[in-house]
């Protein structure tokens, strides 16, 4: 839910009025079997210049497959900050990161100063790549260049909406990650992963995980959840999808079309601002002029592509749609779309394009991507159908032009090895969800399938805010206090609630 597949109120309320208590309490080696310890973690210094002071790192080996745990192992890049406090330190805080493909050793090197001071020495701050990612053990799929860019792993339709080259290109991908991929490539899923993260509570020798949870990571957090039960102690869900079985990953996809709906009128007011004439960025009179220039300015680029910086790299409609759909997730990058749409209004000017878009991405990091998510469920094939959906689409969102119903690759992937988790509300109620009512990527309606699942396990603070991840990132700071009293002290609060100052 993050950058590749896809990267989710009004009362200002007291805490403590509103709070209740949610009591707590190198090599790759050979993986224990099940029932033991984990296996031994060997903590090295890992901290970079200018970054969290006292991060460690270390590698866990976990089975390849679950159903052969003494078979071949494959190993994961962990990393800690331990507390400053030991007399305060209440447990471990592992932090789960979004995706797939986001990595967790380096959210807790950029979040883990701010997450640090919130938490005040109350944790062992634990994070790790997942498998595919980063440091963990990877696969690739050997794939061209030419399908490697963002804009053709994403199923953008033709400048007419046709969908033939992208089905063309989703079998191409799909049967290049069946011959290269392997086992490997087979093992990157969601409950795999929730595995991997008991195997690293067991490592680090705790009865019992609290967890921030960021996007795509809030699904593995609510797996783990539902696998795990007595195992989770707080548990934070930051911008959540739908957990529908049936439709993890697509329905994802597919709710980013309306997402980027509930999203624009943030940009576009921000983009007609008079403050935005003094730094020249500003697009129009009126709010309500941004969206037909928006739109107007995309289906140009579809007809006449325009040059950019990047040889062989043009500014397709595509790729303005793409940087729109980034751009969305933060306030902070709005200046940079607005850049680029100035760029292609301009005759004289060569568009500079985000480096998201400039290139392909790494093989191995397209790979991942898309495996997590196509091996999770099974998606539908039918070239006739996506081609229904996506005109449709289409006419109900223009903003994404039909992309998020459109074929990928995982309609030609390989069946499913298991099938995926259905969360359910049986266990402790000890999760918060924190929520932003306008998020892009993890839209508001898919948290609430996610909350009305967990059942009394759950409760919702619903944030009146714009953007993607909440807790430390772009949420109000009311938000803030109340995951960090949440974490800290246990006050949970008593009922589903809203907060926006």
């Amino acid at each position: 839910m993050t950058t590749y597949a896809h990267r989710t109120l009004l009362l200002a309320l007291s805490v403590a009025t509103v709070a209740t208590t949610v009591t707590a309490a190198a090599p790759v080696a050979r993986a224990d079997a099940p029932g033991t310890n984990g296996p031994a973690l060997t903590w090295r210094p890992c901290a970079e210049p200018g970054g969290l002071s006292g991060q460690e790192c270390a590698r866990l080996p976990v089975p390849l497959d679950y159903r052969d745990p003494d078979g071949p192992q494959i190993g994961l890049a962990v990393t800690r900050v331990r507390s400053e406090r030991p007399a305060a330190r209440r447990g471990t805080l592992l932090v789960i990161p979004g995706g797939p493909g986001g990595s967790g050793v380096r959210m807790l090197a950029t979040k883990g100063p701010a997450l640090r001071k919130a938490m005040a020495g109350a944790y062992d701050l634990v994070s790790f790549d997942p498998r595919g990612v980063g440091g963990s053990t990877r696969a690739g799929c050997e794939l061209d260049p030419a399908d490697r860019h963002l804009v053709t792993l994403r199923s953008w339709p033709g400048p007419d909406g046709e969908i033939g080259g992208n089905a063309a290109r989703s079998r191409r991908i799909a049967e290049a990650c069946r011959r290269h991929g392997g086992a490997v490539l087979r093992s990157f899923t969601t409950v795999n992963e929730a595995r991997d993260i008991d195997r690293l509570r067991r490592a680090l020798g705790e009865e019992k995980l609290s967890a921030w949870a960021h996007s795509y990571g809030t699904y593995v957090g609510a797996v783990y959840a539902q696998k795990y039960p007595r195992h989770t102690d707080r548990w934070v869900l930051d911008s959540s999808g739908d957990p529908d079985p049936a439709r993890v990953g697509r329905g994802w996809l597919a709710n980013t079309a309306a997402g980027a709906d509930d999203r624009f009128p943030d940009f576009a007011a921000w983009a007609a601002d008079p403050a935005r004439e003094s730094d020249g960025l500003r697009l129009a009179r009126r709010p309500a002029d941004v969206r037909p220039l928006f739109l107007a300015l995309a289906a140009k680029l579809d007809r006449e592509p325009k040059e950019s910086t990047t040889p062989g790299v043009p500014l397709t409609g595509n790729r303005l749609r793409q940087a729109l759909q980034d751009a969305l997730e933060s306030d902070g990058l709005f200046a940079e779309v607005a850049r680029l749409i100035q760029q292609a209004q301009d005759p004289a000017a060569e568009p500079v394009l985000p480096d998201t878009l400039a290139g392909p991405l790494p093989d191995q990091d397209a790979a991942t991507t898309m495996a997590t998510v196509c091996n999770d469920v099974r998606w539908p094939a039918s070239v006739p159908a996506h081609r229904r959906a996506v005109a449709a689409d289409r006419v109900r969102h223009p903003l994404t032009a039909g992309m998020p119903v459109n074929i990928t690759p995982c309609g030609f992937w390989q069946a499913p090895a298991e099938p995926p988790t259905r969360i359910t509300a049986d266990g402790p109620s000890n999760i918060l969800m924190v929520q932003n009512r306008r998020d892009p990527n993890t839209p508001y309606f898919g948290a609430l399938k996610m909350r009305r699942s967990l059942g009394e396990r759950a409760r919702l603070l619903t944030l009146e805010h714009g953007g993607h991840g909440a807790y430390l990132a772009n949420g109000p700071a009311c938000g803030d206090r109340t995951v960090t009293a949440f974490l800290t002290t246990g006050r949970r609060p008593q009922k589903d609630t809203r907060c926006a100052d």
